[in-house]
């Protein structure tokens, strides 16, 4: 196999765009939308558990989450998210991407509904199940990051690869926008169904019995897209790249591939029997791959870490936004189910106006650019938006520019998902040998999970007031959000800079990028030239 690419992996790179491509990317894709819809969910009902669980008789504002609560009930999933992409990258690449591939499904499907049935007599209870359920949904999540780009890549020409794995990941935007509709649509027929008095009118009557139907609907419906495609993805086959590469089962690839492409693929058993006697390549923890790879992961790792500090701590001043363009009026003026459709309506806008466009020019334009040009320019515009909220962030807060606030605030996410958010999922499915693909999109995916959690809650800490008794209750003193905004622009900076470890995989099959064509070569052999001419990619 040294320095020849099998035929039918071969036969996979040059396939012209056909339905089975469709269907993969739906099937993988409405992982990535029940995966969106679970993670970003919470935060449409965050404020409506606080006002049911910690109502506090005779008290101005209405009840909410103690910060230590919030942070466990936001974050949580996080965690559990990051686990599951160092496990089941893993054990993608041990098992097989299709053996795994359902288990993350049903964890999924499970928590889903028991998130919903979260029990208890007391708050603590309620949120410590809650919190419990929602670590291994995010467990069962962090699996789909991995399996889901590295099956897309597999399955994927050389020509449109980038467009396809692209679009799994932009089913996270419809995710988003499908929760925010959803409990806009169940929040209106609550609020019709169960007139509720505002709370400064009457504290007690404001949040309605019912209301604790609300919350509990809206994250166990997250279960219905994950259960209705696990039955095509247990009828999918397990990737070619997967059965030769790693299985060394080349008759097995070329029959279930032949199916997949309507097309005779030649197994050629002799060219995998020559690969079994020889080493079976270098494994993580060696010196060859981190001659060959090391700086590829530390590129890959450390621009999703990166991206994901400045992308989730951007929740920071979304509060501030909708309040002060009048999109969520003071909590007090609401009952507790019209609060939860106006943040829904609110981050539904945010989503429909730059977050999904975002996603999409990027399926749009990563074949054309490049991912390493498409990167490059998200980090950069959100590195200048970011100063160009934070330098003049007293002019921004004046009533009459608080449009401009806006606009310039949802750029920084358009560029985030036009840039850095999608190409930082791609291009570890795509550099990394085939043994190892999973493992090492799982280390960056998880990598990307720790920035998002330093951002989500190192952000929720620094940003506070540097004034004690301005600060939000129960937190200290912090920084400021100016100052804040500065510490992200500068995160984005970083991003730019790391970006250049990250070499271009546009246009170039698989096996070319991780350099498996010649790997296998005994040493001392001089390497022959490959039958298509092609030279491998220059390895760090």
């Amino acid at each position: 196999m040294a320095g020849e690419q099998l035929q039918v992996l071969n036969a996979l790179d040059v396939a012209k765009t056909q339905w089975y491509h469709f269907t993969a990317i739906i099937i993988a894709g409405m992982g990535f939308f029940t995966d969106a819809y679970d993670l970003f969910c919470i935060s449409l009902v965050t404020k409506l558990l606080g006002r049911i669980y910690y109502h506090v008789d005779g008290a101005e504002k209405p009840g909410s989450l103690p910060p230590n609560v919030s942070a466990a009930v936001n974050g949580v999933a996080f965690c559990g998210t990051l686990a599951g992409q160092l496990f089941f990258g893993w054990l993608g690449d041990k098992l097989g991407r299709k053996k795994v591939y359902g288990m993350t499904l049903m964890l999924m499907v499970i928590c889903s509904v028991a998130s919903g049935l979260s029990f208890g007599h007391t708050p603590k209870s309620v949120m410590a199940t809650l919190c419990f359920f929602r670590f291994w949904l995010g467990f069962g999540i962090g699996g789909d990051y991995p399996l889901s780009a590295t099956i897309m890549s597999e399955y994927a020409n050389k020509k449109t690869r980038g467009a396809f794995i692209a679009a799994v990941f932009a089913m996270q935007g419809f995710g988003i926008l499908a929760g925010g509709i959803f409990a806009i649509i169940l929040s209106s027929s609550f609020n019709a169904m169960f007139e509720a008095p505002s709370y400064e009118v009457d504290a007690l009557r404001s949040t309605v019995p019912q209301a604790d139907y609300v919350w509990r609907i809206i994250l166990m419906v997250g279960a219905l897209p994950a259960a209705l495609t696990y039955y095509w993805r247990m009828k999918m086959p397990e990737t070619a790249r997967y059965t030769a590469l790693v299985a060394k089962n080349a008759k097995q690839a070329a029959s279930d591939m032949s199916k997949v492409l309507q097309m005779d693929i030649e197994a050629e058993p002799q060219k995998i029997e020559q690969t079994k006697e020889q080493k079976s390549g270098f494994g993580l923890f060696t010196k060859e791959f981190a001659k060959r790879h090391g700086l590829h992961l530390l590129g890959t790792t450390s621009t999703w870490f990166l991206l994901d500090i400045a992308f989730y701590s951007q929740n920071l001043f979304q509060k501030d936004i909708f309040s002060a363009i009048g999109w969520i009026p003071s909590a007090k003026s609401m009952n507790a189910i019209d609060e939860v459709y106006r943040i829904a309506r609110a981050q539904t806008l945010i989503a429909l106006c730059s977050t999904v466009p975002g996603y999409w020019f990027t399926v749009a334009f990563i074949d054309k650019m490049g991912r390493f040009a498409i990167q490059l320019m998200g980090f950069f515009f959100m590195t200048v938006f970011m100063f160009a909220l934070a330098i003049p962030y007293d002019h921004w807060t004046h009533k009459e520019n608080r449009i401009g606030f806006v606009i310039m605030y949802s750029l920084t996410f358009f560029f985030a998902n036009f840039g850095p958010n999608a190409t930082t999922f791609v291009v570890p499915a795509e550099i990394f040998p085939a043994r190892l693909r999973s493992t090492c999109h799982g280390i960056s995916a998880a990598s990307g999970k720790l920035g998002a959690i330093v951002g989500a809650f190192g952000f929720l800490y620094l940003a506070q007031n540097q004034d004690k008794a301005k600060a939000d209750v129960g937190y200290p003193a912090g920084i400021g959000v100016k100052n804040s905004l500065i510490v992200l622009g500068i995160v984005n900076a970083l991003g730019f800079l790391f970006t250049f470890l990250v070499p271009e995989s546009k246009g170039k099959s698989l096996e070319e990028m991780s350099g498996e064509n010649e790997e296998k070569e005994p040493q001392g052999e001089a390497e022959p030239p490959s039958s298509s001419g092609r030279r491998t990619a220059p390895v760090a």
